[in-house]
């Protein structure tokens, strides 16, 4: 009936190999198979991986994880700061339900600073329908449109030909109409969809 716990641990190391081992591994953040061949090699042959591994336990440096310093996360800045007035502007499809023939685009402008939100449904995805969006969008808005932000699709730009890049002419319908109504226009750049991410979060909801 008496304990079996043993009285004496059962290693080869002396406390000042271990000591030296413990140093060791906080200071080189090896594993422990490296630090095995190390130990063996300059202090003691006889050096078993399980003694070792119990020994780095002991001395709270079992985990090499938890000693290696975590990389600082970037910080993020603050969002800078817009007046009303900053449009963002995406085109998402809608799926098409069992009562319809045809498929349907939402048209959704948000501002930046306020987060009044103007949709429209068309069934095409034209840059006629992005004109008459445009149209409706400041007829509507309650604020003084500054700006408009989209990204480099037909219905908005002729700034991608294929799959080239180029410069906007500035001949296109919508921009036309951006010119008409004192309004400036920019692009995201190409593939990059988290520049108009605020749109893209509200199309997600």
């Amino acid at each position: 009936d008496l304990s079996h716990t043993p009285h004496r641990l059962q290693t080869t190391l002396t406390p000042a190999q271990e000591a030296v081992a413990v140093a060791l591994r906080k200071t080189l953040l090896v594993s422990l198979d490296d630090l095995l061949a190390v130990v063996r090699e300059f202090l003691n042959p006889n050096a078993s991986r399980s003694g070792l591994d119990r020994c780095l336990r002991r001395h709270g440096v079992g985990n090499l994880r938890d000693l290696k310093a975590e990389v600082p996360r970037p910080k993020h800045s603050a969002f800078k700061a817009y007046e009303p007035g900053y449009i963002h502007i995406d085109v998402k499809y809608l799926p098409q339900m069992a009562d319809e023939t045809a498929r349907r685009y939402l048209f959704v402008a948000i501002d930046r600073a306020t987060r009044w939100v103007f949709i429209r449904i068309f069934e095409a995805r034209t840059a006629a329908n992005a004109r008459r969006f445009l149209r409706d969008l400041e007829r509507a808005c309650p604020l003084r449109i500054r700006t408009i932000l989209t990204d480099n699709g037909k219905e908005f730009t002729d700034r991608l030909f294929g799959l080239r890049k180029r410069a906007a002419t500035g001949a296109h319908e919508f921009d036309t109409l951006c010119e008409a109504l004192d309004i400036e226009h920019r692009l995201t750049p190409p593939k990059s969809p988290q520049t108009n991410g605020m749109v893209e979060r509200f199309n997600g909801r």
